[in-house]
């Protein structure tokens, strides 16, 4: 019999926590290969942890998730990785209470941020913005998501005898050996 991984996050030594890549990918709704070409490619850098070479865990604080899921919902839109990587910029440079309040609105080329409902009017009623992604709504969804998924302790390195996280291709080889040894 199988012992259950405790659910929720688990907080480190520092009080940080962190999610695994895979833990990242299902809360956000993208693929591993998603996730693994943004943090190489710089776009959303895992803040708790990134990959130091073979055998290490990427971990994202929750803001990290925060951010891929606002990243998702641009490129679901239709705007550029160019453009999301200018807007990703500005949003580096907040703490995560800043976020909670930002609306995102675009007209498919340019991201423009909007910090209250008068702005978000304002921005519509000069014929800019096609859509509008509100942050706050993305922490719910994530805290949502999370609630029923593990987190790890962001402290100490990776286990010896842990698996690293599987590439892209591996998911369906992990879970064969989860059911051989079961």
């Amino acid at each position: 019999m199988h012992e259950q991984p405790e659910e929720g996050p688990l907080v480190g030594e520092d009080g940080t926590v962190g999610y695994r890549g895979v833990t990242a990918c299902q809360a956000v709704g993208i693929s591993y290969r998603q996730l693994d070409y943004w943090a190489r490619t710089t776009l959303v850098i895992p803040s708790v942890r990134d990959a130091s070479g073979s055998g290490t865990q990427r971990l994202y604080s929750f803001r990290d998730l925060v951010v891929l899921k606002v990243v998702k919902r641009l490129l679901d839109a239709g705007v550029s990785l160019q453009n999301i990587r200018r807007a990703i910029e500005t949003l580096r440079s907040r703490g995560v209470e800043d976020l909670a309040g930002i609306t995102l609105i675009s007209d498919g080329t340019t991201v423009y941020e909007c910090r209250s409902p008068e702005e978000v009017v304002d921005l519509l009623q000069g014929g800019q913005g096609v859509f509008g992604i509100a942050i706050g709504g993305a922490f719910k969804e994530i805290q949502g998501s999370l609630s029923h998924l593990p987190a790890e302790p962001a402290t100490g390195p990776t286990p010896v005898g842990v698996p690293a996280e599987p590439a892209a291709g591996d998911e369906l080889a992990a879970r064969r050996a989860r059911r051989r040894a079961g």
